[in-house]
């Protein structure tokens, strides 16, 4: 595996090169290929389904595993849309010029080598190269066991377009190894990579965050909030509230816990379990949240569970300041969001409310990187350091300085 490495590392100096234009054209024949391929993919990604299936994971992770004509489309449209943007490499942060006539630059470049770790969801082998490519870099993937058959006819596809143009195809490359002791090995090697991206279970998290040489970018767990605040608009928040949990509960933006004022729950909590039992979700209270509505009790370990399924807690809060405190303590600092129609105390819930996105009156559904303009994500950062929420091709470059002189010698 270790020659792996070296050919990627070697591939990661030629692609840093590439201007705007090429790795446009690149993506975009990627993206064609993907199309024209999608019933060998779609069958590949059929044993992988069926695996899964045998090996009984959660219905949640099934959907994110399969792949069907759709789904296709939209990993080609994200290479595409990719494709759009500004290249970042090369472009100019700030500029200046210094007493002695010393003119400085602060300017993009790539990363070098991302190694990004994954599970289940094979699209992210596409998005993840395309991101990777048009901000310069080269790509080292490591997917999970159960997307085996469908991760090696993605990466084939791509790195033959790589060929096809007289490139290195370990610009992107696939760790052979789908074990953990693979994960154990890629995160030491920091002679070639320059950065591990992991992004799946708390497990794999902690288990890399832990024992990695390599800078990491953390993608932890995404236990979202909705706080549906005493002054909201009740039929906008069920809406929001729906939305956040059923629309596609096994993905990280998905709603886990409600929160809810006291001084509208008679009112407002009927009318979600209704909702709620009607998209046959699991709903587990607090106790005062029982006073209410006759649902299972919740456990301290709720409030601490992503659960990526149909299962909901519900806590009472007693204003803005307790469900602040309720998510500064159990939350991810992934998204998280207010239902109010008082802008006061919105604006303090934005400024407040410490995770890499905020949002007032809309589902957190939205935490997403073709959502948001990048065309797609490698992933939502829960860092602070150097990225923060969706990472697009901004998020995959850093900088150097560049100094232009005539002469100049320190004194």
């Amino acid at each position: 595996m270790e020659s792996i490495l070296k050919s990627v590392k070697e591939a990661s100096k030629v692609v840093s090169q590439l201007n705007g234009g090429v790795k446009r054209k690149l993506l975009n024949e990627m993206a064609d290929r993907l199309e024209k391929y999608q019933n060998v993919i779609i069958e590949a990604n059929k044993k992988d389904v069926e695996y899964a299936k045998n090996n009984n994971l959660s219905c949640a992770l099934i959907d994110r595993l399969v792949l069907n004509e759709k789904r296709i489309k939209d990993m080609a449209s994200s290479l595409r849309d990719i494709a759009k943007l500004k290249d970042p490499v090369g472009r100019v942060i700030d500029g200046w010029k210094i007493d002695n006539g010393l003119e400085i630059q602060k300017v993009k470049i790539p990363i070098g080598v991302i190694g990004i770790i994954y599970e289940s969801r094979p699209n992210v082998t596409s998005d993840a190269a395309g991101l990777c490519l048009m901000s310069g870099n080269a790509c080292i993937l490591k997917g999970g066991k159960e997307a085996f058959h469908s991760n090696a006819v993605i990466i084939e596809i791509l790195r033959d377009v790589l060929r096809r143009n007289n490139l290195p195809e370990d610009i992107i490359a696939i760790l052979p190894d789908y074990s953990r002791s693979g994960v154990e090995w890629l995160i030491k090697q920091d002679k070639y990579v320059d950065l591990i991206i992991p992004r799946g279970g708390e497990n794999l998290i902690k288990f890399v965050s832990e024992n990695s040489k390599v800078p990491v970018i953390k993608h932890d767990k995404g236990l979202c909030h909705v706080y549906v605040h005493k002054d909201a608009n009740l039929q906008k928040a069920a809406k929001i509230v729906l939305n956040a949990k059923v629309q596609r509960p096994g993905v990280c933006n998905a709603m886990e816990t409600l929160l809810v004022d006291r001084d509208i729950a008679g009112k407002f909590l009927p009318v979600i379990k209704e909702m709620m039992e009607s998209e046959g979700v699991e709903l587990r209270g607090c106790e005062i949240t029982l006073e209410y509505i006759d649902i299972k009790k919740a456990t301290e370990e709720d409030w601490h569970t992503e659960y990526l399924d149909k299962i909901l807690s519900i806590k009472i809060v007693d204003n803005l300041e307790d469900a602040i405190s309720h998510i500064e303590k159990y939350g991810s600092h992934h998204s998280d969001s207010i239902v109010t129609e008082n802008l006061k105390v919105a604006e303090e819930f934005l400024n407040r409310v410490d995770s890499a996105c905020v949002y007032v009156n809309a589902s957190t559904r939205f935490t997403d990187g073709g959502v948001f303009g990048f065309g797609a994500e490698v992933g939502i950062s829960t860092n602070k350091l150097h990225a923060r929420g969706p990472m697009g091709i901004d998020d995959l470059t850093t900088y150097k300085y560049k100094i232009i002189g005539d002469g100049q010698i320190r004194e």
